[in-house]
């Protein structure tokens, strides 16, 4: 089971508004989806690093679309 923290903190009311409206959900999906968008940054910038680093992969675009085609 996952442990929760209850917290209480100070938004601006425009800005919760604002991301509430945008989520389209009430004020704690819209928070942890939030929280979620931060702590994935850093592994996005972790990912970046990688960029052109990897040669191991060999992917063929061509045939890829013939096996698409052919199904």
């Amino acid at each position: 089971m996952k442990s929760e923290k209850k917290i209480t903190v100070m938004l601006p009311e425009e800005l919760l508004e604002k991301a509430m409206q945008a989520s389209g959900v009430g004020i704690t999906p819209t928070l942890k989806k939030g929280l979620e968008l931060v702590a994935a940054k850093n592994v996005y910038k972790q990912l970046l690093k990688l960029k052109g680093k990897y040669k191991g992969l060999e992917f063929d675009l061509e045939s890829s679309r013939k096996d698409r085609d052919e199904s």
